[in-house]
């Protein structure tokens, strides 16, 4: 009897061990392990806790804040990538849609995340910029919000107009907050570039110089980036088709970001698209994942990263095994807070873990004053229809002022 019940331990502790040995491999394909174990960096599932970790002075460390799809889905936000350096700089590479609450959690003050990069001007990969601006104003940003970006084949369909327009679109927004908050923080700036570029320098500044060179998708304007500091390349490739100039530009990159969207089979099943319109979305501009391998096996990047699609069960093994069928080098398969740190020996892969409820990272800078002379006011008519509530907010008022030294 005794016997038969060690065997039965032993039975069902080997089928937990199994268990746990297949969820740790699907978990690498999840979590943004590289895939590939016997050429990438470290395997084993690792965490990082934003605001505990400072850079070396040399180090870089790229975090993902949204890599999925414009379909909005709480489990990824559209595309976006903070680049954060050891000499305090961070750039942002896109901000999609959603993608600017993961940005919020990684408690950075957003003095430090006023300077955006935008690869093309799809709400995906944009559409939460006024989240930022108007975000960053009402949480203590001092200054503007400086936003680079590729102009259009006309002027109405650049960055510029984009912004111009933006601006316009939130004007209520924007003038209601004058006066109440410090006119600074609310400035949005913009700086147009030619998108036909090749290789050209578009910030060159502190040791960093970043590059646009032209992306193929839909119509002309899309650009792709890289960033290089001390030695160090990160690429972006934004979306785009299979290139000449991400295949030349972005070789010696330390991380090579490249869209690899959903086979029109997948887009078919899962966005519930036509077999005509699938088909020309995924092969005619984006990069499928036999062909974002194929840019890979020549760029040949010391991590390759593919984004653009939703990571879950019943997607990763597809992406997977196309990738893999035309390139055999270091892999992450990227999801939301998957964070990279990069030095001159080893690129480490890890997930992020945040506080979904966080509030602003204080400045380290002192608040400033709002312009009160600024400042809008309500017409006599809404005016008229406000409550006396002096009987109990009156008491409130004066304790604060005698709190904080206000008259």
């Amino acid at each position: 009897m005794k016997t038969t019940k060690k065997l039965a331990i032993t039975i069902v502790s080997l089928f937990v061990l199994i268990a746990v040995v297949a969820l740790a491999g699907h978990g690498n394909k999840s979590w943004g392990q590289p895939a590939d174990h016997r050429s990438g960096p470290r395997e084993i599932i690792d965490t990082y806790f934003p605001g505990t970790e400072p850079l070396a002075p040399d180090e870089m460390r790229v975090v993902c804040c949204g890599c999925g799809m414009p379909t909005p889905q709480k489990a990824q936000a559209a595309t976006s990538f903070l680049v954060e350096l050891g000499n305090g700089d961070k750039f942002i590479f896109d901000l999609g849609t959603e993608s600017a609450a993961n940005l919020g959690c990684l408690n950075i003050p957003y003095d430090f995340l006023n300077k955006v990069f935008l690869s093309h001007l799809h709400s995906d990969h944009a559409g939460d910029l006024v989240a930022l601006w108007v975000g960053g104003w009402v949480s203590g940003r001092h200054g503007p919000l400086h936003v680079w970006g590729p102009s259009g084949p006309t002027p109405d369909l650049g960055t510029k107009a984009f912004i111009d327009n933006l601006k316009k679109a939130w004007k209520w927004d924007y003038v209601s907050r004058l006066g109440r908050l410090p006119t600074e923080g609310g400035g949005l700036e913009v700086h147009e570039f030619d998108y036909r570029g090749e290789n050209q320098v578009v910030y060159d500044k502190n040791g960093v110089t970043i590059r646009s060179w032209p992306a193929i998708h839909c119509l002309d304007g899309p650009v792709s980036y890289s960033l290089e500091w001390k030695g160090k390349k990160f690429v972006f490739g934004g979306d785009t088709f299979p290139n000449k100039w991400y295949a030349r530009y972005a070789k010696g990159a330390d991380l090579a970001l490249h869209e690899c969207f959903p086979t029109p089979p997948m887009l078919m099943k899962h966005e519930h698209l036509s077999a005509r319109a699938a088909l020309t979305i995924a092969t005619d501009i984006h990069a499928v994942p036999t062909t974002f391998g194929m840019v890979m096996d020549a760029v040949r990047p010391r991590m390759a990263v593919a984004f653009h699609f939703n990571n879950t069960f019943a997607t990763r093994d597809p992406i997977y095994d196309g990738i893999r069928q035309t390139y055999k080098g270091p892999l992450t398969l990227c999801n939301d807070l998957i964070a990279w740190n990069i030095t001159k020996t080893d690129i480490r892969v890890r997930r992020a873990i945040v506080n979904e409820a966080a509030t602003a990272a204080p400045s380290p800078l002192p608040p400033q004053l709002p312009d009160f002379k600024a400042a809008t006011k309500c017409s006599s008519y809404v005016d008229s229809g406000r409550e006396d509530v002096s009987k109990v907010l009156g008491p409130e008022i004066e304790t604060f002022k005698k709190d904080h030294n206000l008259k």
